[in-house]
């Protein structure tokens, strides 16, 4: 029974090469229960230069000053200390995982004397679940943790070792690695869900997890007449659970080993409503109104995916692509929906966003363990249909990564890790900006 997400995560992102012992932590005996505590430490320094001064909104590369800014902090991968218990009582596997994810980011645009460590350096709490079952029907799990949908997705990103688009500790306390620019977030959830077991290579699990509200930002314009308005589509209505799937089928032959998986999720998103603020000059005050643009329907978003991971003679290589409608990018349910027109009446009608995307990624193990890999995602979200380029023109079309990294593991638990990526976002007018980013620092396994 597979316990802590943290292993599985270094299992599919070192792919055999940073750390032997990775999956393997601090194994306790305690009575009738063994105790396993784990996880990792890392730290990063990066410096991005920003070009372009372009409105995307949901782009990932900003619209920074053109200059060169340095960064500190974590990776994809939040520092992790993670505490798993096992035992087997009444013909049951159970077990537990509980982690804490301390944050090492201090990136504050203003930094006083005595100012160190109040900003950016927060406290996750990503897992916490119980697991029961036997091998002989599987296992179920109830609480928080790895999302089901796009979870092999990230698990084989190598940007998982890194640092990946942005910045170290770009994003709370950690950076973005490739979310949003070939993948969505599968995030961390509460979640019911039940594993198969493993039938000869093939596995699936079905669960229900914590639905996600929907928000897009549609507008932020100065009108012709003088006018501004600032649009924002969410649900007005409590949505139900979300339902998620994935199946996978892990091969070992001709020297070849690898896996092959699909996943999906669905979740019906409410009654959609927009909330419009409105001024007629600059000189007026905010006006908020709210529409039901929905009219009391409440549409399913969706999306599926399918990749495939192989390694072969020193070769890793990931292949990887996604579609959807009315889930997002970057995050689940973010921009995806907009309103059919160019402007909001109360009898509007809500339009689904396509999502779609992808990533390449090959790497290789030199004699010295040292890995090289190139890697390349896109992420795009198309207009509604329906949908007036005046209202969402300043919404994202792509994030677009291209990253190249070397991973020296300088001990069997200690990796050091250089990185150069170039993350580049356009808006649906084709306006946009980048974002080059090197990073150099070191992540531990325990």
């Amino acid at each position: 029974m597979k316990r802590n997400t943290l292993k599985l995560a270094v299992a599919g992102a070192v792919l055999a090469t940073a750390s032997a012992a990775a999956n393997a932590g601090i194994v306790i005996p305690a009575g009738d229960w063994s105790l396993d505590v784990s996880g990792n430490v890392n730290y990063y320094t990066s410096w991005t230069h920003g070009k372009g001064t372009n409105v995307v909104v949901g782009g990932l590369a900003g619209a920074p000053n053109q200059h060169t800014q340095n960064t500190m902090g974590n990776g994809l991968l939040p520092n992790f200390l993670s505490v798993s218990g096992s035992t087997r009582q009444n013909d049951l596997d159970v077990s537990f995982t509980i982690s804490l994810q301390p944050g090492s980011a201090n990136n504050a645009a203003l930094q006083q004397v005595g100012s160190a460590g109040n900003t950016q350096g927060g406290l996750n709490n990503r897992q916490a679940f119980i697991t029961f079952g036997d091998k002989s029907w599987g296992s179920v799990k109830m609480g928080k943790d790895l999302g089901i949908f796009a979870s092999d997705a990230i698990l084989n990103d190598l940007t998982l070792l890194g640092v990946g688009g942005g910045s170290a500790g770009s994003a709370g306390n950690t950076s973005l690695g490739r979310i949003g620019s070939g993948y969505i977030y599968a995030d961390w959830k509460p979640q019911i869900s039940y594993t198969t077991p493993n039938m000869n290579g093939f596995q699936a699990t079905v669960g229900v997890t914590k639905a996600f509200n929907t928000s897009s930002v549609n507008n932020n314009a100065d009108h012709a007449d003088g006018s501004y308005t600032y649009s924002l589509v969410n649900r007005g209505s409590n949505a139900n659970v979300a339902f998620e799937g994935k199946a996978s089928y892990s091969f070992a032959a001709a020297g070849a080993t690898g896996k092959v998986w699909v996943s999906g999720l669905a979740q019906h998103v409410g009654a959609l409503k927009q909330t419009v603020a409105s001024k007629f000059n600059a000189a007026e005050t905010w006006t908020d109104l709210n529409y039901n643009i929905g009219k009391n329907e409440d549409p399913m978003a969706y999306a599926v995916d399918l990749g495939a991971q192989t390694s072969i003679s020193g070769f890793d290589l990931v292949a990887y692509g996604y579609y959807g409608s009315g889930v997002g990018t970057t995050g689940q349910m973010l921009n995806g929906y907009g309103h059919k027109g160019q402007y909001v009446t109360t009898n509007g009608t809500a339009v689904a966003r396509d999502s779609y995307g992808g990533y390449l990624q090959a790497a290789y193990t030199l004699p010295t363990k040292t890995k090289v890999a190139l890697s390349w995602g896109e992420s795009k979200l198309g207009k509604g249909n329906g949908e007036d380029l005046a209202t969402m023109g300043d919404v994202v079309r792509t994030n677009e990564q291209w990253n190249a990294m070397v991973i020296h593991p300088l001990t069997k638990h200690l990796n050091l890790v250089g990185e150069y990526s170039v993350l580049s976002s356009r808006n649906q007018y084709g306006l946009g900006n980048s974002a080059n980013t090197g990073s150099l620092g070191a992540i531990l396994f325990f």
